[in-house]
């Protein structure tokens, strides 16, 4: 809404594009963040933890038994308000961000009260989830195809950009779809995604134009507010409807932006944990079939708890997973920036 006042102010311009985009939502953050805790706690909002038996980590995540989820309502409700004040309210690039994101964080928050409901770690079926994820990422994509010209131009490392055509909206799908998934799979243990989520978007901010700066921006900083009380030991977990959210985000922002293929390496941690669980399942099902019993690829999926049962503290997989993540947003600017000079 501010980017639609009229002004001649190259500094107003910059205050609005840079600094509220950060400022709103991480002060906000640490206003908001104690008074939704005690409420999450008074509804009994606490995270459901699955049981030793189903291969979780039971006796290491006990302590989290009875945590308020539903944190994303803070992260989610911030990153928007930022958008809605600093971004370009007549881009159809903001336009599918915000659909994609209201969508996803919608879907989250049914997942996360089917579980508190249900005291189960089973939220909404797979197939709603899945279905819900389509119609957001289907709507954005046939969108942004026909509203913005050259939407279709995808950017490759060494290469430069391609016009895929009508390829782009199935990939966009693929990429949507994917995204939001990954991170919710990523979301397993106290400020991984969220960390992970600072470090991706701080660096799209530096590869991306001034339409994405505001949105990528708040996403760095409402995570970031959300982080200073999610850190170990967490108050709060940002459940399905932030995590589902924040994927749905920044898959939409990589196809709005043409970086898809970038957003693969920059977000490694997030495929890695993707990759893990597909791995898994596909490893169970085929060894059950060839010897008559599932084993195991990896102690457990997703990775980050394999690293757990490995002996890693909670603290040092979740920093040395940062520090991945880190070194993968460092590896994407080096091949944004080579390959553009």
């Amino acid at each position: 809404m501010l980017r639609l006042i009229e002004t001649n102010s190259p500094a107003l311009e910059l205050v609005v594009t840079l600094v509220l985009p950060v400022l709103i939502p991480f002060v906000l953050s640490l206003i908001i963040g104690p008074r939704l805790i005690a409420i999450l706690r008074a509804l009994k909002a606490g995270q459901p933890i699955r049981e030793a038996s189903k291969g979780v980590l039971a006796p290491e995540h006990q302590g989290k038994v009875g945590t308020p989820t539903m944190g994303g309502l803070m992260i989610i409700s911030l990153i928007l308000l930022s958008i809605l004040l600093c971004a370009d309210l007549t881009d159809p690039r903001i336009h599918s961000i915000l659909l994609v994101t209201g969508i996803t964080a919608f879907l989250g928050f049914l997942d996360d009260y089917a579980k508190i409901t249900k005291k189960s770690s089973d939220g909404v079926s797979g197939m709603f989830k899945i279905g819900l994820q389509f119609i957001a990422a289907a709507a954005a994509s046939v969108y942004l195809y026909y509203a913005v010209p050259g939407i279709s131009a995808l950017y490759i490392p060494f290469y430069g950009l391609l016009d895929i055509g009508l390829i782009y909206i199935p990939l966009s799908l693929l990429v949507i779809i994917g995204t939001s998934n990954a991170v919710n799979l990523t979301d397993g243990l106290d400020g991984l995604a969220a960390g992970c989520m600072i470090i991706g978007t701080l660096a799209f901010t530096l590869i991306l134009g001034p339409v994405f700066s505001p949105v990528m921006l708040a996403t760095a900083a409402a995570c970031a507010g959300f982080l200073w009380f999610n850190c170990n030991p967490a108050k709060v977990f940002m459940g399905d409807t932030g995590s589902l959210a924040l994927g749905g985000l920044l898959g939409t922002v990589a196809v709005c932006s043409g970086t898809s293929l970038l957003l693969v390496v920059l977000g490694g941690v997030f495929v890695a944990e993707a990759c893990s669980v597909m791995i898994q399942v596909f490893w169970f099902k085929y060894t059950r079939k060839k010897y008559g019993e599932g084993r195991r690829f990896f102690r457990m999926a997703p990775i980050h708890h394999h690293f757990e049962k490995c002996g890693l503290t909670e603290t040092q997989v979740c920093v040395r997973f940062w520090i991945v993540a880190l070194l993968l947003a460092l590896l994407t600017l080096a091949l944004f920036f080579t390959c553009i000079y």
